[in-house]
């Protein structure tokens, strides 16, 4: 699993906004900002100009919040079953006039077919790749108006998974006051009632995957797809020769040499299996023939009956009385071999 920097907190503003690679986007006039409009009005008296009567308004722009969510990978993330730390990625927009925290959550709907498990939230560290430099993360610290963040969301795929089988994770942030670093702020609500002196909040965001419009959310949901191998093995035997007959209609007598044969296959359309080991236990009525050898990466006729056509390869452990080779990768579709001969007791 990789290691990386764990912050369960505030991520500062600079950072973030070297972070956005996204074009401004024009939100508007900064909240809290004030706008006064001063009118001047000029006249005579008896064809005298007079002192001009003048006017000001003051008001203070309120918070318009919004965001987007929006998941980035082109396709669903393909994971193998027991796979640690499988990605999805995610960028956060924040389009409010506001500095704005966004509190983190992701959630795992009933309806798929799995959950991915030990699911953590990290903050991207600009290079778009989940590595270790990047941070562990439950909130975004001061977001600045227009910043554009990645983050990723990891889990760990569960054993057992099969091919096709998906799990969804829908990331949520949900919009807090910013304003103050290194801690999250108070949840963003609408302002009842009518425009007041101070700041004032609209909620203008849209709905996301889970949430609803103006409620100062956004969710996007992507998903992990288990691409599988499915492998199965089948050991057969066949007598090679006995000391009465020979070759000719040999039988199962001791002193005859048997050759095992363990044929290895991936089924059409599973995902390429990798590092086949095969561990063969003799039991004690045979003696393994080293005359012969073990071979590797042999295949099978139609029929499934192993064919005299591997590599030599593979080696045997007297102690333990183990025949262990390795196959090379298995492809859907595919069977290799590994085969090897005794003679019976």
């Amino acid at each position: 699993m990789k290691r990386t920097k764990q912050l369960l907190g505030a991520v500062s503003a600079t950072a973030l906004i070297a972070l956005s690679a996204s074009p401004a986007m024009a939100v508007g006039t900064t909240a809290g900002d004030t706008i006064t409009n001063t009118v001047s009005v000029d006249f005579q008296v008896g064809g005298v100009d007079q002192t001009a009567a003048t006017a000001s308004d003051t008001f203070t722009v309120d918070r318009k919040v919004n965001l987007t969510v929006v998941e980035t990978d082109s396709a669903t993330t393909q994971v193998s079953p027991g796979e640690l730390q499988a990605v999805t990625t995610f960028e956060i927009t924040n389009l409010s006039n506001d500095v704005v925290d966004f509190d983190l959550s992701v959630a795992q709907p009933t309806t798929d077919d799995y959950d991915v498990t030990n699911v953590q939230i990290y903050l991207d560290d600009g290079d778009g790749v989940f590595d270790a430099g990047d941070t562990l993360i439950t909130y975004l610290d001061e977001i600045p108006e227009d910043a554009t963040v990645t983050v990723f969301v990891v889990g760990d795929v569960p054993l057992g998974q099969t091919t096709g089988d998906v799990a969804e994770v829908v990331l949520t942030a949900d919009s807090h006051a910013g304003g103050g670093a290194g801690s999250l702020g108070t949840e963003l609500v609408a302002t009842t009632g009518a425009n007041t002196a101070g700041v004032d909040t609209v909620l203008a965001d849209g709905a996301g995957d889970t949430d609803a419009a103006n409620d100062g959310a956004f969710s996007d949901t992507d998903s992990y797809t288990v691409s599988a191998a499915d492998v199965t093995a089948v050991k057969t035997s066949s007598i090679i020769s006995d000391p009465v007959n020979g070759t000719t209609n040999p039988k199962a007598i001791p002193g005859a040499v048997i050759e095992y044969c363990i044929a290895v296959s991936n089924s059409t359309g599973s995902a390429t299996a990798t590092g086949v080991d095969v561990t063969d236990s003799l039991p004690g009525d045979v003696t393994y023939l080293s005359a012969f050898g073990i071979f590797v990466d042999g295949t099978v006729d139609g029929s499934g009956v192993c064919q005299a056509d591997g590599t030599s390869g593979g080696a045997y452990d007297s102690g333990a009385g183990e025949v262990t080779g390795t196959l090379s990768d298995i492809d859907g579709g595919v069977t290799r071999t590994l085969y090897f001969r005794a003679t019976i007791n």
